[in-house]
């Protein structure tokens, strides 16, 4: 006898019905009344979120029609955030950077978890698209894990995630490393790299590492040696799509300027 794949919509309603001890679905609302912003203000556990968009001034666009899909990180997942970055973004001069972070966990479309699954990905306002999978015993929105689905609301569905989503691009807020020496600007790329690449989100860490190899070359007045070790790495990383293999491209090209500059500096690991 002949196997007969599933349709895609009834294998995600399958994978959806086995996700549901690993995935906290909200109960069915038919009258939702309150907006994305008014319910995860009253939710409690986005109040870093609500700060986040009303710094970026993102608070009308989201409470107007819609409609959206937010994947909204909790006040844990932006604790998450080395220290000093997200201070940092919230400062008037580093706007721009906090609109493309927050953008990339928007979607002009309200998409339950079911249709998530079933398309795989999702197209961001941030212009980025974000991978949805079921992964490692739970569904992952990139490297975030996502604890809640399908909270409806007059203009969207909100999805809770643990982990605030970053952007590959260079758009990555690097606002924390500015105006340091080069060990305390490599030492703060490795302290913000390595949380996410071990998390899940070697890209968005691999962006992390150019930004600073680029702005070392560009500020930091480095030997001509340090200097040559970052323009080889940054070159060798933009030929491999393997965002793994850019990460350690990078992160080893950090090292060893920083040896260079600082032999008595061991790197954090």
């Amino acid at each position: 006898m002949k196997s007969r794949s599933l349709p895609s919509k009834l294998l995600a309603a399958v994978l959806l019905g086995a996700l549901a001890p690993v995935v906290a679905l909200a109960a069915p609302s038919t009258a939702a009344k309150a907006d994305l912003v008014d319910t995860a203000v009253a939710a409690g556990s986005f109040k870093t979120l609500a700060a986040a968009l009303t710094a970026a001034d993102l608070v009308g666009a989201l409470k107007g029609a819609g409609p959206f899909t937010v994947f909204a990180p909790t006040d844990a997942a932006f604790a998450k955030l080395p220290k000093g970055t997200l201070e940092s973004l919230l400062q008037p001069e580093n706007k721009a950077q906090l609109i493309a972070i927050l953008k990339l966990h928007v979607v002009a479309a309200r998409i339950p978890l079911s249709t998530a699954l079933e398309k795989g990905s999702a197209k961001t306002l941030a212009g980025e698209t974000v991978a949805i999978a079921f992964k490692d015993g739970s569904v992952r929105v990139n490297g975030a894990k996502l604890t809640t689905a399908d909270i409806n609301t007059s203009n969207g569905v909100i999805h809770v995630i643990d982990t605030v989503l970053l952007p590959e691009k260079k758009a990555v807020a690097t606002a924390a490393m500015v105006g340091g020496s080069p060990v305390r600007l490599i030492a703060l790329a490795i302290e913000r790299g390595v949380p996410l690449f071990n998390d899940g989100q070697p890209a968005a860490c691999a962006a992390i590492y150019e930004v600073t190899a680029e702005s070392l070359i560009a500020f930091a007045q480095l030997p001509a040696a340090a200097n040559q070790i970052l323009r080889t790495a940054l070159a060798e990383s933009a030929k491999n799509p393997d965002p793994t293999e850019r990460a350690w491209t990078l992160r080893r090209a950090l090292d060893r300027t920083l040896a260079t500059v600082d032999p008595l500096h061991s790197a954090p690991r």
